[in-house]
């Protein structure tokens, strides 16, 4: 279907982590015998789009015994009307090994941006524990049986927080779309902002750019440095962002964890804290990759976090390197430009907090108006989407 004018990019994107590490906060699941049905939100529109799956955690085959795709027309509704079957190879039921991803046929038909999908899986067997998205910021539903086709599940159980087994959307765009890829942790994934309703910071930059869109490949608990929540920043670099169909810039929001997850793993004997020496390698070297790759890279200052509720997050020692962090990223010449979150929605009054009108009530992330003011806060001139 590609054409000399057109090309596949990525319209929606949700980075997948493993499920078989020791998550307290972010548990994944498992399904046999049942369908689930999750919400995607495009964030850019085509011709023609495809949907990407994942079993890259799988510790096991991962059957799909069917696949579809329809207009979500509110809560496990799904639209008969514009309901097709995916195919994956032109097979209807299909397995990805251990470790595979899989890319379904393309579904022809203009697409834009904001437009939402209801994709209903059906697992006949037991999947293991699934490859997830921990934040995904819409609600999915899972009922009994092959329920692919039906307009609503219901009665069905409702999944709050995760996606399973997603990792994408291409879209068939105009030739020379750009796609900016928001990489970091919670403050991209939206942990914090209200589900369902397109208010994470990838969202309000989205309204106000003139041309191209950003995906979402944000994590919450993610690190720059150190596994934790899913593979650290520099690890999973090439996968979630070098490898995406059209990328053409970066934008970098990673530090909080680094700083805070050292002191709240286990408070009473809380892990030594990387430098701001260490941190600013980590940084410097994503650049680096990144300009190899030809993007453009946007970084963001560390933000705020003084008197989270998270015991131990919170120390000193971690302020002090934010400052000197921040202190390094507004100066340095290694990236193509900077955005000044830190400032954009800190207190004025109390620096190292999130002003009260943008703080989700943990004192570590932002509410909707929060991530709006963290949006309004990018220079499109510099972005130069």
């Amino acid at each position: 279907m590609t054409t000399t004018s057109s090309q596949w990019v990525a319209g929606f994107r949700s980075a997948v982590v493993s499920p078989h590490e020791a998550y307290t906060l972010f548990p994944s699941r498992a399904f046999a015998d049942r369908t689930v049905r999750q919400v995607l939100r495009l964030d850019g529109g085509g011709e023609a789009l495809r949907v990407r799956l994942s079993n890259r955690y799988g510790k096991e085959p991962l059957t799909v015994g069917a696949a579809r795709l329809a207009r979500h027309t509110g809560g496990s509704g799904a639209d008969p009307g514009s309901s097709v079957v995916l195919t994956f190879g032109g097979r209807e039921s299909f397995t990805l090994a251990v470790g595979e991803e899989g890319v379904s046929d393309p579904v022809a038909g203009e697409v834009a941006a904001g437009d939402r999908f209801a994709l209903s899986l059906y697992f006949p067997e037991d999947t293991g524990l699934a490859t997830f998205s921990v934040v995904a910021s819409e609600t999915g539903f899972t009922a009994p049986g092959d329920v692919t086709a039906a307009p609503a599940l219901d009665g069905a159980e409702t999944l709050e927080t995760s996606r399973y087994f997603v990792s994408g959307v291409d879209v068939l765009a105009p030739a020379g779309t750009a796609v900016a890829v928001a990489f970091g942790d919670s403050w991209l994934e939206g942990a914090g902002t209200t589900p369902g309703a397109a208010a994470r910071f990838p969202d309000h930059l989205n309204r106000r750019l003139r041309r191209g869109w950003v995906v979402n490949q944000g994590i919450s608990g993610n690190r720059l440095l150190t596994d934790e929540i899913g593979e650290h920043g520099l690890a999973r670099l090439r996968r979630d962002v070098l490898d995406v169909p059209g990328v053409t810039h970066v934008i970098l929001n990673f530090g909080l964890n680094d700083l805070g997850t050292p002191g709240n793993i286990d408070p009473a004997a809380p892990l030594p804290l990387p430098t701001a020496a260490d941190l600013v390698a980590g940084y410097t070297e994503l650049a680096r990759r990144s300009h190899e790759a030809g993007l453009r890279v946007i970084a963001h200052t560390i933000g705020p976090y003084g008197g989270t509720v998270y015991e131990g997050y919170d120390s000193e020692d971690g302020q002090a390197v934010r400052r000197e962090v921040n202190d390094w990223i507004r100066a340095t010449d290694v990236f193509d430009a900077v955005t000044d979150v830190a400032a954009a929605v800190a207190d004025p009054d109390h620096p190292e907090r999130i002003l009260p009108a943008y703080d989700c009530g943990d004192h570590l992330h932002l509410n909707d108006e929060g991530a709006r003011a963290m949006a309004a806060a990018v220079d499109l001139a510099q972005l130069r989407l």
